[in-house]
């Protein structure tokens, strides 16, 4: 009887923790994020100290200066956007294809955030607008990978169709790798690739739009099951 007891005690205690658990993940989230932005632009960071000296003109408070700084530099980016609309993307990259992207460790990474931001501007590469995913079935109906298709024309491989299909990699799917594939195994997956990159930014934790869907007609379902005598 004592037995029983304690065991339903930490059940029941369980059960608080676990429906308190993702509040608690995203409080702890938000205060790293925050965290870390105070690290990068903090008041006592250089852009921060930047932020404030423009503030400054305008209030004498230092909290206010830092505030109102950076809404002045955060107002920048709007002309700059324009001129980059009108036509300064083309000398800006030249520039620094002769700076960073010639010195070796920067421009690794410059390239790595480069091909990161080129996957979500579909300005600054229409081609990855254009792809299509897909869903690749292996063995017709097997393992299930979400991919980027480039074209929808197969092409003849040994006698049998194939598609080209892009698998990224998780969590930054800039990288990954070009499969040819029998054109019966791939599907649409009906998403766009907003949703595909969310998917692989966050390891899977954030199913498809279907998955997530069909999970709440279930957990619905089971509700009502619950509810019914």
């Amino acid at each position: 009887m004592f037995k029983l007891s304690l065991k339903t005690i930490f059940t029941t205690w369980l059960t608080g923790l676990l429906a308190l658990l993702p509040l608690t993940l995203t409080l702890v989230l938000l205060a790293w994020i925050i965290s870390l932005l105070n690290r990068l632009i903090g008041p006592s960071t250089l852009a921060g100290q930047i932020s404030a000296g423009l503030g400054q003109y305008f209030v004498s408070n230092p909290s206010l200066a830092y505030l109102f700084g950076g809404f002045v530099l955060l107002a920048c980016l709007y002309p700059l956007g324009l001129a980059v609309q009108l036509g300064l993307r083309g000398p800006l990259t030249r520039l620094i294809d002769v700076t960073l992207r010639r010195t070796p460790l920067i421009g690794q990474l410059y390239n790595l955030a480069d091909r990161f931001v080129a996957l979500l501007d579909k300005d600054k590469n229409p081609d990855i607008g254009a792809m299509s995913p897909v869903w690749c079935f292996f063995g017709g109906d097997g393992v299930a990978v979400l991919a980027l298709l480039p074209s929808s024309a197969p092409i003849e491989i040994e006698g049998r169709s194939y598609h080209a299909v892009l698998v990224p990699t998780a969590p930054i799917p800039v990288g990954g790798g070009l499969l040819y594939v029998p054109v019966d195994w791939v599907r649409p997956a009906h998403m766009g690739i907003d949703e595909l990159t969310s998917i692989y930014v966050s390891m899977g934790l954030t199913p498809p739009s279907k998955a997530r869907s069909r999970a709440k007609r279930e957990q619905s379902l089971d509700l009502g099951h619950g509810k019914s005598p």
